[in-house]
């Protein structure tokens, strides 16, 4: 598991996308860095934490970034819903 820090940086991350539709614009805009110890994108991305849906003719930019099924279920495990 990564540091604190750098876990509590891609928990961000996927609980910003779980919180309504980010286009892949959006997505680089907001997330995009040259530090290697932030890089939410490049370690959700590994991890098969997210994927992109886009339909054929639309270009990238458009494309919606989701959860996956694995990365809602590492967000739920780190963020539990309140009782």
């Amino acid at each position: 598991m990564p540091a604190a820090s750098h876990a509590g940086n891609l928990l961000e991350f996927l609980a910003w996308l779980a919180a309504g539709p980010r286009t892949y614009a959006d997505t680089m805009e907001a997330w995009r860095t040259s530090c290697p110890r932030l890089s939410a994108w490049e370690d959700a991305n590994a991890a098969g934490l997210v994927d992109m849906e886009c339909a054929a003719g639309v270009p990238r930019a458009q494309a919606v970034v989701l959860l996956t099924a694995k990365g809602k279920a590492v967000l739920r495990r780190a963020r539990p819903p309140s009782a």
